[in-house]
């Protein structure tokens, strides 16, 4: 049985990486993100989920946990972040829609999923889906697209856009990139038994002459100072927010333990079945008989073989 999901944004055979990053004048936004994790990130851990990775941009900022899941729904993204991480027992490489994880419940003591909410048209059922697969105590950094950022409300206010940044709904500004006010971000995290512990506002600076004139790291370093401002109100374009699961029940994470072998990592998301054999170029399900493909070292969830 198939389970209707949402639509999902693709970036099968797309550069991003490339034209985006590398030779799009972000270093100021990447820099600033990374002062962001220095300040949310444990600074080590068992297991790491990392959701939307795409080429593996952030994934050595998590070098302090043992085991790292980099999942994306392209495989030409995972098999740019192989290329760049390499192959080992540390990385374990997933294509898999964000809707249906094919991961046990309480997998995982953290995740991340940076850039990639934007691109969801369901927020909160994504947002279930990450809660499922985390064990009490887990720490969750997600970072989102503000639509309450100073930008927006001053095209608002001098009749510039249509839509108000002041309502709760997400706004579809192009076809599966969505905007969301912070005020429910905090309540559907909040909702799903997440507590927030800190709140950064990330690219103060994201003007294209600014970043022009002033060294990237200067500017980032400046971004830093601002940061924290982020607990008391949010109109940056991005913003970070550190979740963490309330442990009201069941295993502490300090008592968390991986499994050893890979195949005890996945369940089947077609019947969520738990029950996976291994075979040379595919996973198969006991229960439903689905197969997953095994391509290049890349586990393929998306759809079955």
């Amino acid at each position: 049985m198939t389970n209707h999901t949402p639509p999902v944004c693709n970036y099968e055979g797309s550069d991003y990486q490339q034209s985006f990053w590398e030779q799009g004048g972000r270093q100021y936004e990447d820099l600033a993100e990374g002062i962001a994790f220095k300040r949310m990130l444990p600074k080590s851990g068992k297991l790491m989920l990392e959701l939307g990775a795409g080429a593996g941009r952030n994934t050595p900022r998590y070098a302090g946990f043992d085991r790292i899941v980099v999942l994306d729904y392209s495989t030409t993204q995972l098999a740019q972040a192989q290329e760049k991480l390499g192959r080992s027992e540390k990385y374990i490489y997933v294509a898999a829609d964000i809707y249906r994880l094919p991961f046990p419940d309480r997998s995982f003591d953290a995740a991340t999923m940076i850039r990639a909410l934007h691109h969801m048209a369901d927020a909160p059922k994504a947002l279930s889906q990450i809660r499922n697969v985390l064990q009490p105590g887990a720490i969750f950094i997600l970072e989102f697209a503000n639509k309450l950022n100073l930008k927006a409300i001053l095209r608002y206010i001098f009749r510039r856009q249509s839509w108000n940044p002041f309502t709760l709904e997400p706004v579809e500004f192009v076809k599966l990139n969505f905007d969301f006010h912070p005020k429910a971000i905090r309540s559907w995290l909040q909702e799903l038994g997440f507590t927030i512990e800190k709140t950064l506002t990330v690219s103060h600076f994201r003007l294209g002459f600014l970043k022009r004139i002033i060294p990237a790291k200067l500017l980032a370093w400046l971004d830093g100072l601002f940061q924290p401002t982020g607990a008391l109100f949010q109109v940056t374009p991005s913003v970070f927010v550190k979740a963490k699961v309330k442990n009201e029940s069941g295993t502490p994470r300090e008592n968390f333990e991986v499994p050893l072998k890979i195949i005890d990592l996945f369940k089947c998301p077609e019947c969520g079945n738990g029950k996976m054999k291994e075979r040379p170029d595919h996973l198969h399900c006991t229960v439903c008989n689905a197969n997953w493909a095994i391509q290049d070292g890349i586990y393929d969830f998306r759809e079955r073989k």
